[in-house]
């Protein structure tokens, strides 16, 4: 392929190379403090060296900031929840592990997130039911009136 203008040619290749590396780096402060985390549980999928897999780096990285985004993912039919803290911690774990062959899908990241969600879950929840009894005590201890009230009230 050949600019219009000056008759220079152009690799497709290198073109589409470049727009994939603007799109790594757009993408890049989705991640925020796991940006880290994130990249080493990347490398696991053999996307070195960096200038012949900038396709697949950006398209692991969009499935990534999708998950970051969304804070859910399916894994077996089942739909769970995770913070962005739980996924960092997650990809930090996968980063940390040797694997023999490079992955070639989330399934083991998915596979350490659920544990992480489903405590996340039972935290919420727990939070969820002491913030229920600190409202329902209250507004019990709303209607009522103290002891020196009601003395007075009588009197």
């Amino acid at each position: 392929m050949n600019c219009p203008q000056c008759g220079y040619e152009i690799d497709v290749h290198e073109v589409r190379g470049d727009e994939d590396l603007v799109a790594i780096i757009k993408l890049w402060p989705v991640f925020g403090k796991h940006a880290s985390a994130v990249w080493a549980y990347l490398e696991q999928f053999n996307v070195r060296p960096l200038s012949k897999r900038t396709k697949k780096l950006r398209l692991l990285l969009e499935e990534m900031a999708g998950l970051f985004q969304t804070g859910r993912f399916k894994y077996q039919k089942a739909v769970y929840e995770i913070s962005q803290d739980g996924i960092g911690d997650a990809a930090a774990i996968v980063a940390k592990k040797h694997f023999e062959t490079a992955l070639d899908s989330h399934n083991y990241l998915k596979k350490c997130m659920i544990p992480i969600a489903e405590r996340e879950r039972e935290e919420a929840s727990r939070r969820a039911e002491q913030d229920l009894r600190r409202r329902e005590d209250e507004l019990r201890g709303a209607g009522r009136i103290s002891e020196d009230e009601a003395r007075k009230n009588r009197e």
